[in-house]
């Protein structure tokens, strides 16, 4: 097996392109970890043409660690296991879902730039989100490469916020996008995910490169005001999201993408919903919490 790495944004040396894998096979730790190594360089890895069930899905996503069970997963699904987030417009009987039921609106939330489960408190390490059915246009997702806004900053600002804190809350980012929590929550989810703190700055400990953690997830800053922590947050996330360091990728059935949740913020782009949508995300868990 030969892995091969081409990187997609050239300027920021962030994201790549992977051939030369299939990742429906059982695949032993020396082929795993140039993906692994490739992910902490570039962050974002892009692999096409993967046929995988949800099976294989999980298989693979547990070289990288313990996989997360879906908050939705006390609802009805079209998946068969709680690994499997169903990122989708299409109900379990094969329905679209209309565009202002709890299920979409929920989705739009996805709009915003984020890191997958730093509402929990041990966030999501890593995350693979594998393209079933996609719309004949629009409906990208796009990333962002925060090692590369933390190096952007001055040294002022690094010693400034290295150390602080954010309080993370799913309601709050919800709610940024009309989607009333506290109404539409089940019991279950909202006894799931308290706002919990994080670091606002991230450390990967086999590369030691730092990233920005200040996604819509970030209610507020500790320790600060609410006119100070708004504008801190706005002032990182205008830094986080500059053009130079972004990667847009337009899905194909087949696609597989993984990205470090550590080191990148993404957010998903709208799309006509006639259309389907399928997509399946496997989400890897850190291994402490970060605050």
């Amino acid at each position: 097996m030969s892995i091969t790495f081409s990187t997609l944004n050239t300027e920021a040396g962030f994201a790549a392109d992977v051939g030369g894998v299939d990742l429906s096979q059982p695949m032993d730790e020396a082929p795993f970890l140039p993906i692994r190594d490739g992910l902490d360089q570039y962050g974002v890895l892009v692999f096409h043409d993967q046929d995988l069930d949800e099976e294989a899905q999980i298989a693979f996503s547990r070289h990288f660690g313990e996989l997360e069970v879906s908050i939705r997963r006390h609802r009805a699904r079209a998946v068969a296991h709680d690994e499997i987030s169903d990122i989708t417009n299409v109900a379990p009987d094969g329905s679209i879902y209309p565009i202002d039921g709890e299920h979409m609106s929920y989705n739009l939330g996805n709009q915003l730039w984020h890191a997958d489960s730093s509402f929990k408190a041990i966030p999501a390490l890593v995350s693979l989100l594998h393209a079933r059915e996609v719309p004949p246009e629009d409906g990208a997702t796009e990333f962002a490469d925060q090692r590369a806004a933390w190096d952007g900053l001055s040294a002022e600002t690094h010693a400034r916020i290295d150390g602080m804190v954010g309080m993370h809350s799913l309601a709050h980012s919800r709610a940024a996008m009309g989607y009333d929590a506290e109404d539409k929550f089940l019991a279950a989810e909202k006894a799931e995910v308290p706002p919990v703190p994080q670091a606002l700055v991230q450390t990967n400990p086999r590369t030691g490169r730092k990233a920005l953690y200040a996604g819509a997830h970030v209610a507020s800053i500790v320790g600060l005001n609410k006119a100070d922590s708004d504008a801190l947050l706005e002032e990182l996330r205008a830094q986080a999201t500059q053009d130079s360091l972004l990667y847009h990728h337009d899905w194909q059935p087949g696609d597989l993408v993984i990205w470090d949740d550590r080191a990148t913020l993404h957010r998903g782009r709208p799309f006509d919903n006639k259309y389907r949508r399928v997509m399946r995300r496997t989400t890897v868990a850190g291994d402490r919490p970060t605050a």
